[in-house]
């Protein structure tokens, strides 16, 4: 019998709203805006809202937050839209905050109509000043109390271009003071003059993140915006908008977002790392973004998972990313196809089998119970072996490959090291084996127990390929707490490309098909890959190296 999983804070809000009857249905929202590409951080909210609607029969909206025409592009709605969408959700409805620029002007006439708002000629600088501290009240704004006549007047000259950028804004009239810095007379509108995505020229004043968030979900009817901690103080001006405005009262409330060790979740940061060349693009495989994991071969079900396995906290911490890529090799051991691929190739000679001879040898695709299915592998005289399993002169209970020792080649044959090659300065050329005719795998009749089994590719049948090994992109676990610049802290040994030789059904590898090359860890093939130069990114290795490497610290 499965324990039953207990309900997170949301989900008992959300229980206990339905059993009250206040609402009869859920709708959440996730609003990005679309001013860079998404992060692991987003996944998680991602998760959550649509999450919390697919359980108790909701639905979710995709809604992008464009208010700022100068960092929005079409690109980062286009790729936000495949995120989502490769993570496996669908949204009811795609909606654009752009899409409610009217009502919500038509929201600022009514609160300057109620003498809640006004048309404010103070700089930026001086409006900074005015705002006191958290331990002293701010001062009241010499345009605060213009009659509702001449802010009106003066709010449709903003709309009309009259003004430049930065030479009137259109406030709040709450407290200026308030213990809540963010209710001292928020500014709603400002003036840009700039294109927009959607709306062109249209519009050249644009609401305010505060103004537009919170209208939006009421004009959707969203009964529960969900938000991250960094936005409990602006709950109260949340609140302060729906009252005056008198519309529908959605509900906000916040959860801690996600921070991960050794990776960065700032679109800005990021953005600063994809122009100043620091990675090839937002879909650079060591980026955190969707574009990047998903490049680099992470599955969406393995960060659904690790999404729930992290959980929905009230405070914020700090979770190791290791977490993550046991989640990923978990859903990867599970699907991935097995194929053989020598890094760093030793000749073997096998001096026993016939010279041009080879066969095709079957090997499983898959580990799994279930439906196994096989591949075909060529073998033949000459192979390749990682040097790692040779030693000429072994320590004790060593396993692999050694002067008169034997081992079993996976799916193949058992070999016996008869002879080293060396060159003249001392390098092994090659090393020289007999082969057990009688030891082929599914009908071993030699009788022979050997402990150490192999991995090998047929030399006169590889296939050249490019992989490219990924590091942390970072050296520092906790980015949030760094003093200086972030950018000294870069990883110089992130990305490592090797030149290895592949077993040659990898080079029917589809882009969507994920692989464990055998004792060497998780890759994909990368959108780069062309036939004549095939190109692997490592997902994951096969085995936690960060946490080996620090108990050996």
């Amino acid at each position: 019998m499965t324990e039953e999983k207990s309900l997170n804070f949301l989900e008992e809000i959300v229980e206990n709203d339905l059993k009250a009857g206040r609402y009869t249905s859920i709708t959440t929202r996730f609003p990005p805006e679309p001013n860079g590409y998404l992060h692991l951080g987003h996944a998680k909210s991602i998760c959550l809202n649509f999450g919390l609607a697919l359980k108790y029969g909701g639905k979710t909206n995709l809604r992008f937050d464009d208010t700022n025409p100068v960092t929005e592009e079409t690109e980062y709605v286009d790729n936000i839209k495949n995120d989502v969408a490769w993570l496996g959700f669908s949204w009811a409805n795609e909606l654009y905050a752009s899409d409610y620029f009217p009502q919500l002007y038509e929201f600022a006439l009514k609160l300057i109509r109620k003498g809640l708002a006004y048309v404010d000629d103070s700089t930026s600088e001086e409006i900074a000043a005015s705002k006191g501290t958290p331990t002293s009240p701010g001062k009241d704004s010499p345009y605060r109390n213009r009659s509702v006549e001449e802010n009106l007047t003066l709010f449709e000259q903003m709309k009309a271009g009259k003004f430049k950028d930065g030479e009137r804004v259109l406030r709040a009239k709450v407290d200026m003071a308030h213990t809540n810095m963010h209710m001292r007379d928020p500014i709603l509108y400002r003036i840009k003059h700039a294109h927009h995505h959607r709306t062109g020229d249209t519009w050249c004043i644009y609401p305010m993140y505060d103004f537009a968030h919170g209208q939006s979900d009421s004009i959707e009817q969203v009964t529960h915006s969900i938000c991250t901690l960094e936005f409990v103080p602006h709950r109260e001006l949340y609140n302060w908008f729906i009252e005056k405005l008198e519309i529908f009262p959605s509900r906000q409330y916040e959860f801690a977002r996600l921070n991960m060790t050794h990776t960065l979740m700032s679109k800005r940061k990021l953005l600063q790392l994809v122009n100043e060349g620091h990675v090839s693009g937002w879909d650079d495989p060591r980026m955190p973004t969707l574009s990047g994991v998903r490049r680099r071969g992470y599955t969406p079900e393995s960060i659904r998972d690790f999404c729930d396995r992290v959980g929905v906290a009230k405070r914020d911490n700090l979770i190791d990313i290791s977490l993550l890529e046991f989640c990923v090799r978990e859903h990867l051991n599970k699907v991935s196809l097995r194929r053989m691929v020598v890094f760093d190739p030793l000749k073997i000679v096998l001096i026993n089998y016939p010279e041009g001879k080879s066969e095709m040898l079957r090997s499983e695709n898959t580990p799994g119970e279930e439906g196994v299915t096989y591949r075909e592998m060529p073998f033949s005289r000459e192979l390749y072996i990682e040097k790692d399993d040779f030693m000429e002169n072994p320590p004790k209970k060593y396993f692999r490959l050694a002067p008169g020792q034997m081992v079993r080649l996976k799916s193949a044959y058992i070999i016996k090291c008869e002879e080293v090659v060396k060159g003249s300065d001392g390098t092994i050329l090659e090393v020289r084996c007999s082969y057990i005719p009688e030891s082929k795998s599914g009908s071993d009749t030699s009788g022979i127990q050997v402990k150490g089994t192999l991995h090998w590719v047929s030399a006169n049948h590889a296939v050249p390929a490019e992989v490219r090994i990924y590091d942390r992109l970072f050296t520092v676990e906790d980015l949030g707490t760094l003093e200086g610049d972030f950018r000294d802290h870069l990883n110089p040994q992130s990305l490592v490309i090797k030149r290895v030789y592949a077993e040659p059904e990898l080079g029917k590898a589809a882009p969507d098909e994920r692989f464990q090359f055998l004792r060497m860890g998780y890759y994909c093939l990368d959108p780069d890959s062309k036939p004549d130069k095939l190109i692997f990114n490592q997902t994951v290795t096969l085995r936690d190296m960060w946490a080996k490497e620090a108990k050996k610290g």
